[in-house]
């Protein structure tokens, strides 16, 4: 049997007075006051399947028409990386990309709800990763969602009052109902007002990564905080968006950051709205680096690193959490941060109208948290520092983190965040970069500590699954658009000189077939290294 139907059982039979006491719960007097004395209020419950809930609505039942709402439930055969897949056929070369059932209410039949109640599956798991991917989960939060923005479509949203209550001990799925729209949460109950029209959205994602994000519906649009501009003598609305990056913990990463903003600025296309760049850097970046950042185009934002409790002292990412901060953007509705070790290859500001949590994806049932669409939010920020030291990520960073914290994500293509990396069933021996790569994502060695001659990945065994040659041209010919200026920040330092020098020898005395040591040195910055 393929569904089991889920159903509401409520008790009907007369109870004493004892039993039941007249006075209101909490999370009704929240709603009520929205109402201003509506003579009956419509809540639909789901997955209300018990009787522990009797006693509560009995005492509002005066008030209020109970709906039970029914539905199938999901195949239970079916699993979380079945609509989380690591692959898909995203050009659609062989098949479309479908995703698996994930059974809805016949919204139909649900059209004046004021509020819908839901009984919250908790599945497997303890504490913070009590229901972490869990299907049933999933499907009662879009159910909710669904019933939300579906009952009083036809109406406008900004004039309709409509509530959600969570009941359970795992609570709601963050990732669908934003803690910005949370007005009480007293033990396990949880009290929405959600933005209709942001929700809206939600529910026209695919349920997961199995098939790409789709472009805004018009349906969907967000009821964005605006700011105003003059254009053509008209006042026009814009939404307020930012190109983000994060440097912290050294000086590394500057010459990238800068030649990140110069791609950004070299494909911009600002005729209907402007987007900041927006830098966000601790005290380990010095003042001169600060003045090179500042005229690359990057609005710099000072802040303290974040340290991840998992990641040992000496790891590359024991500070990676301070990518968190970028929630605390607020000034801005929408944000896409972008690594420091990125080019922009072609437009893409209109990913800025997908909604969080859009990424590309990375393997399993995970995203690459290089490059991710997020709303800032200054509750996400809190709710996601409350638990960096009850969620143990994977790999001790924010990568790790994020994808615990953001586990029901919106796929976008891979083309957005191309990672050079070229495995042994790549058919592309020469590891060249596809023409049509919106963004490429420089893993292993960075360009700007190679020789400009050759990608210096080929000279180290372990790194050649990182090396590119068309992806090291790409870089430099962004490089030699920068003014002068900027590009002494891309001076090599004496250590990225002697470590070339040392695994350029290496390559030689093993005579690596590929022969790039072969090729002569004329980058003019092997002879002066940056200060």
């Amino acid at each position: 049997m393929k569904y089991q139907r889920v159903d509401v059982h409520l008790n009907t039979k007369p109870n004493s007075p004892k039993k039941y006491l007249n006075k209101k719960p909490a999370w009704f007097e929240v709603i009520a006051k929205g109402f201003n004395g509506k003579t009956k209020i419509k809540i639909g419950l789901v997955n209300v399947n018990s009787r522990s809930m009797d006693k509560q609505l009995h005492a509002i039942r005066p008030q209020v028409d109970i709906v039970p709402i029914h539905f199938d439930r999901l195949d239970e055969n079916l699993k979380w990386s079945d609509f989380f897949p690591e692959w898909i056929d995203e050009e659609n070369k062989w098949d479309e990309p479908k995703c698996p059932d994930m059974p809805m209410p016949s919204l139909e039949n649900y059209k004046d709800l004021d509020v819908v109640m839901a009984m919250v599956p908790c599945g497997e798991g303890l504490g913070e990763e009590k229901g972490i991917r869990d299907l049933f989960r999933l499907q009662v939060n879009l159910v909710v969602a669904n019933l939300a923005v579906e009952t009083k479509w036809q109406e406008k949203l900004e004039s309709r009052n409509m509530y959600v209550v969570f009941v359970g001990s795992c609570g709601p799925m963050g990732e669908i109902f934003r803690c910005d729209d949370l007005l009480m949460h007293q033990g396990d109950y949880w009290v929405y007002k959600p933005n209709l029209k942001r929700l809206k959205q939600k529910t026209l994602m695919p349920v997961g990564s199995c098939q790409i994000s789709p472009g805004y519906a018009e349906s969907g649009k967000e009821t964005w905080r605006m700011s105003q501009i003059s254009y053509s003598n008209k006042i026009v609305q814009v939404p307020k968006l930012a190109y983000v990056t994060v440097l912290h913990s050294s000086e590394d990463y500057v010459c990238g950051a800068i030649a990140l903003a110069q791609s950004i600025l070299l494909t911009r296309n600002t005729i209907f709205y402007p987007i900041d760049l927006v830098l966000l850097a601790d005290d380990s970046i010095g003042p001169k680096s600060i003045r090179g950042l500042t005229d690359a185009g990057w609005k710099i934002k000072r802040v303290q690193r974040i340290e991840s409790p998992f990641a040992k002292k000496t790891a590359y990412n024991r500070w990676n959490y301070s990518k968190l901060r970028i929630w605390q953007l607020t000034m801005y509705d929408k944000i896409i941060f972008i690594d420091s070790d990125f080019l922009v290859l072609k437009n893409i500001d209109g990913f800025f109208a997908y909604p969080q949590l859009s990424a590309a994806p990375n393997e399993n049932v995970i995203f690459n948290s290089g490059l991710i669409v997020v709303e800032p939010s200054q509750c996400m920020f809190e709710n996601m520092m409350n638990k960096t030291s009850k969620v143990k990520p994977y790999n001790g960073g924010d990568q790790g983190f994020l994808n615990e914290i953001f586990t029901w994500w919106h796929r976008l293509p891979s083309k957005l965040n191309h990672m050079k990396s070229f495995t042994q069933m790549d058919d592309n021996d020469k590891h060249e970069v596809p023409k049509d790569v919106y963004a490429l994502h420089y893993l292993g060695l960075k360009p700007w500590t190679c020789y400009r001659d050759y990608d210096c990945n080929w000279d180290m065994q372990d790194h050649h699954i990182f090396a590119s040659d068309s992806a090291n041209e790409v870089w430099w010919r962004v490089y030699d658009t920068m003014p002068k200026n900027l590009q002494e920040y891309c001076a090599l330092t004496k250590e990225s000189n002697e470590r070339n020098v040392k695994h350029r020898k290496r390559a030689r005395n093993a005579s690596f077939p590929d022969g790039h040591w072969r090729i002569e040195i004329k980058d003019p910055r092997k002879m002066k290294y940056l200060d």
